[in-house]
């Protein structure tokens, strides 16, 4: 089993940056993809992006390509997303998921508790 933390969330004016983090503890040796999600109240959760084991893989929601990058570090255990460009649309709960999907299919099975992301105008 994997417990995943995110952090870095927080409330950000729009055009600006923020970096989350996915800190992955447990069992770390077993080589998980890791993707992002976000979901706002009252609507699905959306799939934002997702990287494979070793990097080379990564795959983005439409509306985030160019805008966010997801890269890991996986001597730290830990995957990262940085958004830039924030728009209000970007507001969600973010949260991390580590699974053995392929990314362009991935649905996660391990869940973080998920981070807030506000962007205002």
């Amino acid at each position: 089993q994997v417990h995943l933390v995110e952090s870095g969330g927080g409330l950000v004016q729009a055009g600006g940056s923020l970096r989350l983090s996915c800190a992955a503890s447990g069992r770390t040796d077993i080589r998980y993809a890791v993707g992002w999600f976000r979901q706002v109240p009252g609507k699905e959760r959306e799939f934002v992006a997702a990287i494979s084991w070793s990097g080379d893989s990564t795959n983005y929601l439409d509306s985030v390509k160019g805008r966010f990058t997801i890269s890991r570090d996986n001597a730290k255990n830990t995957v990262y997303l940085q958004m830039n460009s924030l728009k209000p649309e970007d507001t969600a709960v973010y949260y991390c998921a580590a699974g053995l999907d392929a990314i362009r299919a991935f649905r996660g099975v391990y869940w973080g508790q998920g981070t807030q992301v506000t962007v205002s105008l």
